[in-house]
């Protein structure tokens, strides 16, 4: 199917249908790891984070258990805790699916982890904007 059978059709990209950007990702330094290698071969296919995030971890809120931060899934949108939450509920969602990305949704945080291989994922900076302070860089 093409691009125009898609639009014809009513069928949406994938970045559209869950509320998501493409951007690009790239493999970042992860503290405790070899960096020699470090490579995820999902990143090209990463979105940014959507725009309007959940606010809450379903599978705890049904459980009335609590949650710590929110992970979002970069290949169907599921929400889930993180693992330092008591239920880890996004690393359980990629236990039983495999699917292998998930992108933080914290506030302060800009980064997504590659359960499948092991990767921390930052995205990639472009060039200076125009006018921008000496060092400054943009996020893409």
């Amino acid at each position: 199917m093409n691009r125009r059978d898609d639009s014809e059709s009513g069928a949406r990209p994938e970045e559209e249908r869950h509320g998501a950007r493409r951007s690009t990702w790239t493999a970042a330094h992860d503290g405790g790891r070899p960096e020699r290698g470090r490579a995820c071969e999902h990143a090209a296919t990463v979105p940014a984070a959507p725009d309007r995030p959940a606010d809450a971890c379903a599978e705890c809120r049904a459980s009335g258990g609590t949650w710590r931060r929110l992970r979002w899934c970069a290949t169907c949108g599921h929400v889930g805790c993180c693992d330092s939450s008591p239920g880890r509920h996004a690393y359980a969602h990629h236990d039983s699916t495999g699917h292998p990305v998930v992108l933080s949704l914290a506030a302060d945080e800009d980064w997504a982890w590659c359960f499948e291989d092991e990767v921390f994922l930052v995205l990639e900076t472009g060039p200076p904007e125009p006018g921008a302070r000496p060092g400054a860089e943009r996020r893409i």
